[in-house]
């Protein structure tokens, strides 16, 4: 019979080696310094084995119990290996498990990328394996697979989402084995360095602000680039608005927490510049829930990649995108001398515990607001520059 201390104080062997306990269970000892507990049984005269977790994940108490269990279902007249693989959960069971809990409190918009992001690229290559079947091998294989085909920063999300799941597993007695554990992206993927948002320097601004102005496409394709440059806020933030967060006699736009990246509340000071816009947006909305509303189906918010072609279009491939409007807003508004808390709070930049969040979303407010004014009219005059800049190379 086998001991807890005669089990660690075993030293490794350059050959595998099967201790025995009693009954048939046994504990295989690898040259690695694996120790996994097997159950060698005959079946209908056909030899099996059965594993049973791994050592010290699983005590020598708990693999005598399942060794019990199992003889009891031999003594039954049935196979304690096909039981065990009937009755035992596949990946993509566990995976919609830990999605259902997971997903509460998270953006409707996030929440759909992961689940979809696992429908296509994990669920079809280990989706139907039972937990106690999966190696990492199997994962890595599964993210090199996404890798292969240049998508390295959705490879290394995958294999962190596949990681929560296999901690959810363990969590909840669905496996006593997360192959994944402590492994990194870094450590099967290849280096990934995120680039930055394209964005133009300040001295190219008025140039953009006029092409936007000119813009020659859909109305609400120009509003929506004009209202982003007084706002800075996210491409999500702004193409999912909708006309019941907009206050125009406040002078404000509330962005409830679902929709914001961090999952808190946040304020927008609309300047005159701005609700001028909305006013014009309400013209072309004909009564519809979203402002910005899509092409094909209005009843569903504008393409995360309208306004990105529309810059492409205006020449601005690789020179800006809707994100970059943040970054020139805060490079302007520190040189100006605004409170750096202040642009902080306006980018929804504050500290992310759940108490400060709720506090800081409308905090400086009055300032922000006056702010946001300043904004708005440093822009106006940036028109005001390139309009006279044009009329002196036209005469």
């Amino acid at each position: 019979m086998l001991t807890d201390s005669a089990i660690r104080s075993l030293k490794r062997s350059d050959r595998s080696r099967k201790l025995s306990d009693a009954g048939g269970l046994h504990l295989l000892v690898t040259p690695n310094g694996g120790r996994y507990w097997r159950y060698s049984y005959r079946f209908k005269g056909k030899q099996k084995t059965l594993a049973l977790g791994t050592y010290p994940e699983v005590s020598l108490a708990k693999a005598r119990a399942r060794h019990q269990q199992a003889r009891q279902l031999l003594a039954e007249d049935i196979d304690p290996a096909q039981h065990k693989q009937a009755s035992e959960k596949t990946f993509e069971d566990v995976a919609r498990e830990w999605y259902a809990r997971w997903m509460t409190g998270r953006t409707n918009r996030h929440a759909h990328y992961i689940i979809k992001r696992l429908e296509a690229d994990i669920f079809p290559q280990i989706g139907s394996l039972p937990l106690s079947r999966l190696s990492t091998a199997d994962f890595r294989h599964a993210v090199l697979k996404i890798e292969a085909r240049g998508a390295v920063d959705i490879a290394k999300r995958a294999l962190q989402v596949c990681g929560q799941i296999m901690r959810y597993a363990v969590a909840h007695d669905l496996t006593t084995f997360n192959p994944v554990a402590g492994v990194k992206p870094a450590d099967i993927l290849k280096p990934f360095k995120r680039r930055n948002y394209p964005r133009v320097d300040a001295r190219d601004l008025p140039e953009l602000l006029h092409a936007i102005d000119s813009y020659v496409g859909a109305d609400h394709t120009r509003l929506a680039l004009q209202l982003m440059s007084l706002t800075f806020v996210r491409t999500s933030e702004l193409i999912c608005a909708q006309w019941s967060e907009f206050d125009t006699k406040a002078g404000r736009w509330d962005v409830p927490a679902e929709r914001m990246k961090m999952r808190t509340p946040h304020i927008v000071p609309l300047s005159k510049q701005a609700l001028a816009i909305l006013a014009k947006l309400r013209a072309v909305s004909f009564d519809r829930e979203f402002v910005f509303p899509g092409d094909i189906d209005p009843t569903k918010p504008m393409s995360n990649n309208t306004l990105l072609f529309a810059l492409y279009r205006m020449g601005y491939r690789g020179r800006m995108t809707g994100h970059g409007f943040r970054g020139v807003a805060s490079t302007i508004l520190h040189e100006q001398g605004w409170p750096h808390e202040h642009i902080e709070l306006q980018l929804a930049h504050q500290e992310r515990n759940a108490v400060s969040a709720a506090y800081n979303h409308a905090l400086y407010l009055k300032p922000r607001a006056k702010m946001m004014q300043a904004w708005a009219d440093h822009l106006d005059t940036l028109r005001l520059q390139k309009e006279k800049e044009l009329e002196k190379l036209a005469a």
